[in-house]
């Protein structure tokens, strides 16, 4: 059993302006607070730099932080979000990965910028203009300074137009196969969990499945928004053959997203699983 009994009702993947949110950590907690959130995992993109100010947010609120992050991989074309839980933020390994990940998102963001303002008065300094401190820079600040500039009325308008894979300005991202990031989580003695695995791209293939399992996959999002049946059908069928983990979780971005806090939330015997098979880092609790 876990030392502290997880406190629910749990939403473990919130986004704050770390990463792609709009909000700073700790207003991204009181907005998990407000709608009926206890136990709560700050999971920005590549980076844990709003653990501190989370943590403190939460325990100031009666709540239970969860240390997290959402680690980018990619499989052929589409792009994979592995969700970390109860990394150790130090592992040599995993933090050489994240920060060649950050690397190429700053470098991707740069050379996006100087390809859209040769058609749109958009600058760089329009892009970090719209990013928190310490923030992974991604689609979405560039997105947000469109917005800000009136060429947009929207990040969505900005994801479908200017800045769309299969538009002129796109610049792809590097990041690690699923494979080599789950093993880097686990290996970081992180809990893997992959998050909205059942979208519009479909489940990905039973061999890289299988072989996440192998690296030491722990289980999937299940209850996300952007979760499709037909694929959640097939995933319950693996969990239930594997006796995986199963979430589920709002992914709040702030306003850079309709999803609400609690929208998802995942059961408290699944939040113990995560808790007592972590290793790398701990639950702060109030």
């Amino acid at each position: 059993m876990a030392l502290h009994p997880p406190q629910g009702p749990s939403d473990l993947h919130l986004h704050s302006d770390r990463s792609d949110g709009t909000q700073p950590p700790a207003e991204v907690m009181r907005a998990a607070h407000e709608h009926g959130i206890r136990t709560a995992a700050l999971t920005d993109h590549d980076t844990t730099a709003g653990w501190a100010e989370a943590a403190q947010a939460t325990v100031s609120l009666g709540m239970t932080f969860l240390p997290g992050m959402e680690m980018s991989a990619k499989h052929e074309w589409r792009s994979v979000h592995v969700l970390a839980y109860l990394i150790d933020p130090d592992d040599p390994p995993l933090r050489a990965m994240i920060e060649k990940v950050r690397s190429s998102r700053r470098d991707r963001a740069h050379m996006m910028a100087d390809r859209i303002a040769r058609d749109y008065d958009l600058t760089w300094d329009d892009i970090v203009a719209q990013t928190g401190d310490g923030a992974t820079v991604g689609r979405p600040h560039i997105a947000d300074a469109l917005v800000a500039r009136g060429h947009v009325r929207d990040r969505s308008e900005a994801f479908h137009g200017i800045l769309s894979p299969r538009g002129d300005y796109y610049v792809d991202l590097y990041a690690p196969d699923p494979v080599t990031a789950v093993g880097l989580i686990n290996a970081a003695g992180g809990v893997p969990i992959i998050a909205h695995p059942a979208g519009r791209a479909g489940v990905l293939p039973r061999s890289v499945i299988t072989a996440m399992l192998a690296a030491g996959l722990a289980g999937f999002e299940l209850g996300h928004r952007e979760n499709l049946e037909q694929g959640v059908r097939v995933l319950r069928r693996i969990v239930d053959d594997h006796g995986l983990i199963v979430t589920g979780s709002s992914d709040y971005h702030g306003a850079g997203k309709p999803n609400l806090p609690g929208e998802n939330t995942t059961s408290d015997e699944m939040v113990e699983r995560i808790i007592e098979s972590g290793t790398g880092s701990a639950p702060v609790y109030s």
